[in-house]
């Protein structure tokens, strides 16, 4: 490449530390695709002869059907994928090949190709959580009426329904969705015609290039086009705020599947045994669901540490840009597809749900609401009294519905026998009718809109 100039090889571990076709590969189709366009573009503004950009066209499409056909030999010596497609085009067509690179630096090429590969790994990240949402609002119109222990601080608080559990994390996944569509508009800017740094003297079309791959308009300014990574540091961030997501829903499948807990089943397709204890049945995939937002956020920081003292423009360090966005984008596309997998396959366990739902005095917000509207008790003072009566029950080892009416009205006169009404966990969720709430009215409500909001069915 710079022959010219040099007279001598790169020492040995020059060579090593430069090379990054191994990485890079990857984007091979759009690196060809982009180079397509810009050589047409070159031939329109009268740049490249009509007869070189047909050549031009017709080796890249060539050496893209050997790449996939796996014939395509790769060669560290050529750097990177840009100057491997190259070499080949020389190849086959001969000199025309050299006249490609015309108005174009490697600088502006890669970080074009990298921005067309993320857009294009945005829109499979898209596809996946849609799928995974579909998953959740399934098993959240199935199960709309199942009451299960809503949890704080992971003590019982109130009763839910597992369908309204369900919905929490479509609600997440949406703002994941939201988040990457919002990401894909800032990755959608076209760098090539930046050339090295400073644009070209050559008269092109950047317009026409830009429309040509689908790009919403070319970068304003030269510098900027070629240096920036942080449209890849944003997706790595979106990355994280998803993955995390999915590892709080892995921790609760963790926990569910305990069988201290039994709220849930999950068949082989999702567990493994132990080599020593057969027994066992792990919920590996969601444990390893949960451990990837560590490399998720380890990917994040290392890009943002690469580019924090770099001046402008183009420096080598962002041959590191890469790497990390690329094993990002396969750990999510795993991570989501195993997770939508495992919310068809876990099975809820009533018995065990509602087993659950007589410990930790789960109805005692729906005591004190009772003192509010039918006694006309200021809420802190029924806080207060509710209290008291939880205390009692601790101490007689009782349901809060096992007291009696007298043991009550010994800690306040104003309770009724019509207190025993919003003491059973299905009135008191039945009566969450709030927006938002979890009544099964509600869930059924919510789970049909949400399908028409996320999965436009």
């Amino acid at each position: 490449m710079w022959g010219g100039h040099y007279a001598a090889g790169p020492a040995a571990v020059m060579a090593e530390i430069n090379v990054s076709i191994d990485v890079d590969k990857r984007m091979y189709a759009q690196d060809i695709r982009a180079s397509q366009a810009h050589a047409a573009m070159l031939a329109a503004q009268g740049i490249l002869s009509a007869k070189d950009a047909k050549a031009i066209r017709m080796g890249l499409d060539m050496i893209l059907r050997e790449i996939e056909d796996g014939v395509f030999v790769f060669s560290a010596a050529l750097e990177d994928i840009h100057m491997n497609v190259e070499s080949r085009l020389r190849e086959i067509i001969g000199d025309a090949a050299g006249r490609l690179h015309t108005a174009r630096s490697r600088n502006d090429q890669v970080v074009n190709d990298f921005r067309l590969w993320l857009r294009d790994s945005i829109d499979q990240i898209d596809n996946a959580l849609a799928d995974f949402q579909a998953a959740l609002i399934d098993k959240a119109e199935k199960h709309a009426a199942l009451l299960m222990p809503g949890y704080t601080h992971l003590q019982p608080a109130q009763p839910v329904t597992f369908g309204h559990h369900m919905l929490a994390y479509v609600e997440m996944a949406g703002r994941d969705r939201a988040r990457f569509a919002d990401t894909r508009k800032r990755v959608n800017e076209m760098p090539l015609g930046a050339a090295a740094l400073a644009g070209t003297s050559f008269p092109i079309d950047r317009q026409k290039v830009a429309g040509e791959l689908g790009f919403d308009r070319p970068m304003a300014n030269s510098l900027d086009a070629v240096s920036s990574r942080d449209f890849a540091q944003e997706f790595l961030a979106a990355a994280t705020i998803l993955g995390t997501h999915l590892s709080r829903l892995a921790e609760e499948i963790v926990i569910w599947a305990n069988p201290s807990f039994g709220f849930i089943k999950l068949s082989e397709a999702f567990t493994t045994g132990s080599s020593i204890m057969p027994q066992k049945r792990n919920p590996d995939a969601a444990e390893l669901v949960r451990a990837k937002v560590g490399r998720l956020l380890g990917a994040f920081t290392a890009l943002t540490v690469v580019m924090k003292g770099l001046p402008l423009t183009y420096a080598k360090d962002m041959q590191e840009d890469k790497e990390q966005v690329f094993d990002a984008a396969d750990t999510l596309r795993l991570s989501i597809a195993a997770m939508a997998g495992m919310i068809r396959d876990m099975q809820p366990q009533k018995a065990a749900l509602d087993r659950a739902l007589q410990d930790g005095f789960i109805t005692a917000t729906d005591l004190a609401d009772w003192l509010v509207r039918a006694a006309g008790i200021p809420f802190r003072d029924a806080h207060h009294i509710t209290g008291r009566i939880v205390r009692l029950a601790e101490e007689k080892a009782c349901r809060l519905d096992q007291l009696t009416l007298k043991d009550m009205r010994a800690i306040d006169a104003r309770i009724t026998d019509e207190i025993y009404g919003v003491l059973d966990p299905a009135r008191a969720v039945a009566s969450r009718t709030s927006f938002g709430g979890t009544a099964p009215k509600n869930v059924q409500k919510a789970a049909r809109e949400a399908r028409k909001r996320f999965l436009k069915t």
